[in-house]
């Protein structure tokens, strides 16, 4: 059974003007620079789009944006998680309507739930929306959703096709490498990247640091998992990109890089403070010096 998604794809910022309306000009000449360096498709509205800040309209437009850009070159995922199911329902329709190959279906968010609320809440969406779904395992905001009600509910529900596992465990991914092989098994965590290549239990991820470094992630497939100097260098790149982004809320630091890049100008949803700002101007110079060693070649971009 073929995968619904592989390889490397990348989840995008949600780029925004001073006016914090959506900077569609900057929007579209990201998602070109990605498909040039080698990322097969896209996820919009998850967390590194900061989708608890996204209105239903701005997802609406992003996704015209969106679709009128990779025009059948790249695929795109939708996340469409709220904090209730009718919010769900609605951005699931909205990703549906804009031809949408998934819908990542992250957990209710804000307060915490059980096992059994999600499994009801999974349920509910799943017997409603006309989209294959994979769920969105992010523990870091939402309720974490365990291995086994993952498996329960990709067995359940044809339409649950696999899982984005962004909890940097990789627990979730060997269980469904053993015990249903065809649903797909997603990285949501860049952490969990090498290692899950390493093991084979992968067979895409969904990348926050491609969002700003695509070469990097699109090399972990192009190369595959091997002992050679480039699989060491790639993996040591990639840690250290990560401890640079672990200094900050992750969007901010992924939109610090790309400014760095000349691939958008960076916004902020909160006002950054002066501490803040000084770690800003520390990651663009880090940047600025290790450049080479993060695969990046010289570009009109760069």
């Amino acid at each position: 059974m073929e995968k619904l998604i592989r390889g490397a794809h990348a989840a995008v910022l949600t780029l925004r003007k001073p006016d914090h309306s959506i900077d569609d000009d900057a929007l579209r000449s990201l998602l070109r620079f990605h498909m040039k360096a080698g990322i097969k498709g896209f996820a919009i509205g998850g967390a590194t789009g900061e989708f608890c800040s996204l209105t239903e309209d701005e997802l609406q437009h992003t996704l015209e944006v969106v679709g009128k850009t990779v025009e059948q070159r790249a695929a795109f995922v939708v996340g469409i998680g709220a904090a209730d199911l009718n919010g769900v329902l609605r951005r699931g329709e909205i990703a549906r309507r804009a031809g949408a190959k998934a819908a990542l279906l992250s957990m209710p968010y804000f307060f915490p739930y059980a096992q059994d609320d999600l499994r009801a809440f999974v349920c509910a969406v799943a017997s409603t929306l006309d989209l294959p779904i994979l769920l969105y395992n992010l523990p870091q905001f939402t309720s974490g959703i365990n291995p086994e009600l993952t498996l329960e509910l990709i067995q359940q529900w044809p339409s649950v096709v696999g899982i984005k596992d962004s909890s940097g465990s990789l627990e979730t991914l060997r269980l469904l490498t053993r015990e249903a092989p065809n649903a797909c098994r997603i990285v949501g965590n860049d952490s969990a990247l090498a290692p899950a290549l390493q093991e084979g239990i992968a067979d895409a991820v969904i990348s926050g640091v491609a969002c700003a470094f695509p070469e990097l992630i699109a090399h972990f497939f192009a190369e595959g998992a091997t002992a050679s100097p480039a699989w060491s260098k790639s993996v040591s790149a990639l840690e250290d990109v990560i401890a640079q982004l672990n200094q900050v809320p992750t969007p901010w630091g992924l939109k610090i890089f790309a400014e760095a890049r000349g691939l958008a100008k960076a916004s902020f949803s909160l006002p950054l403070s002066q501490r803040r700002e000084q770690l800003r101007v520390a990651m663009a110079e880090w940047y600025l010096l290790n450049r080479d060693q993060l695969l990046i070649n010289n570009s009109e971009t760069d």
